[in-house]
């Protein structure tokens, strides 16, 4: 069990306490309700650009890592298509400098073109290298493409199209930040050698004073279910071909979530599984091969994705893939192979759950799932899965009509 304590400030903002005294670290994280699908369609990248904003300084501070570092801490941010999360890591006496560098950029992010400039072309550096001239780089961009229609998953997190991060103005930059990085869209998880009591005053102090903002309310397009095969073909300059298939499973939030990603499991999950066994070791069509599902808040995507040997043709892959699945969907799984995966997935969140930095953002980012206290509860989720339960949902998550495939070809 993992303890806490939650109150919410009178601006909105939600705070949740997690004593650990066997560190003498403590944890500030800042995660923000905003992500990737928040954005406008013709602005997109601005949620990943807005992390590195976050570090160019703030009205009163105009360095963000130095005096960190003083302190003896370290920082850094990631940004998903959900979300976008801040922490700081620092003795915990030092835990004051954490709380007054974060609430000061939460309160006047210092907004100067110069500092725009630097970010945008940092991003844009990003993209042209991760995106653009990495082999598979683009398969993203083309592949979400293909499975949405309509939901701002189509994009992702980096952006659509690399011009708009490169025509975003500062008004714009402005009225994103105006938008989201409010306390009423905040959650503040405390965690290490700290006191409830402590954490609280702390609380109060720096970050009570910010004006609350207005709570930004989510209305995003509901992706239709898919009702026939999609199908891409890419030829580019890469070592090797590719196949990747993908079918849309289940919101965060749905308890169905947690059979898909034991169905992935089984398929992918080490050495032992499924596809690993039969199509790289048995049937040695691909050098390797892997299963998994996006664990997106909205509905999401489970993917099965490999390179191929050379020299195999790339129906032959796909149409054994597809036995392979066809086999689980006819014959099930055995209660001894379900409670392989189970087990592997009990020692994995245990394993996570050892640092303070991740339980602080596991306890973020179930708050944000609208229940800190799933930290607690999912395990038991896994394990009530039946092998019916597997069955049942193989049969209709890996239906013809519900997937998107693509052929990613090397030119050569």
């Amino acid at each position: 069990m993992i303890s806490y304590e939650r109150f919410i400030l009178s601006n909105g903002l939600r705070v949740l306490v997690h004593e650990d005294k066997s560190t003498p670290m403590a944890v500030v994280n800042i995660m923000y309700d905003v992500g990737a699908r928040d954005e406008d369609p013709s602005k997109t990248g601005f949620a990943h650009l807005f992390e590195h904003l976050m570090f160019g300084g703030s009205k009163n501070i105009p360095s963000f890592d130095e005096p960190l570092q003083s302190a003896g801490g370290e920082n850094n941010a990631y940004t998903t298509n959900d979300l976008t999360n801040y922490y700081c890591q620092l003795p915990a006496e030092n835990i004051e400098t954490a709380f007054w560098l974060e609430s000061d950029r939460m309160l006047s992010l210092a907004f100067s073109k110069k500092s725009l400039e630097v970010q945008r072309k940092v991003v844009c550096e990003e993209f042209k290298e991760h995106y653009i001239n990495k082999p598979y780089g683009d398969v993203w961009h083309k592949l979400r493409e293909v499975a949405y229609t309509v939901h701002p998953y189509r994009w992702m997190t980096i952006g659509k199209d690399l011009k708009h991060v490169e025509d975003a103005t500062l008004e714009d930059v402005k009225a994103f930040f105006n938008k989201h990085y409010t306390p009423a869209n905040a959650i503040l998880v405390i965690a290490g050698n700290v006191t409830v009591e402590h954490a609280r005053k702390l609380a109060e102090k720096w970050f009570g004073p910010i004006p609350a903002g207005e709570k930004y309310t989510r209305n995003l397009p509901v992706e239709p279910p898919q009702t026939a095969p999609r199908f891409i073909e890419v030829k580019a300059n890469v070592p090797l071909d590719a196949l990747y298939k993908c079918w849309h499973i289940y919101p965060r939030t749905d308890d169905r979530y947690y059979t898909a990603d034991l169905i992935a499991d089984i398929l992918s999950g080490g050495g032992s599984s499924r596809l690993y066994q039969s199509m790289v070791k048995e049937q040695k069509l691909f050098s390797n091969i892997d299963c998994y599902q996006m664990g997106s808040t909205d509905a999401g995507m489970m993917v099965i994705e490999g390179k191929l040997v050379k020299g195999v043709n790339i129906k032959t892959a796909d149409e054994a893939v597809l036995s392979e699945i066809h086999k689980l969907q006819l014959g099930g799984v055995t209660v001894a192979e379900l409670e392989k995966v189970k087990n592997k997935t009990e020692s994995a969140m245990a394993f996570e759950d050892m640092t303070v930095m991740n339980r602080a953002q596991s306890l973020a980012n179930y708050e944000i799932l609208g229940d800190a206290d799933l930290i607690n509860k999912e395990l038991l989720k896994y394990q009530s899965v039946t092998a019916t339960d597997i069955l049942q949902e193989t049969n209709i998550i890996f239906s013809p009509n519900n997937c998107s495939t693509m052929y990613y070809l090397a030119n050569n």
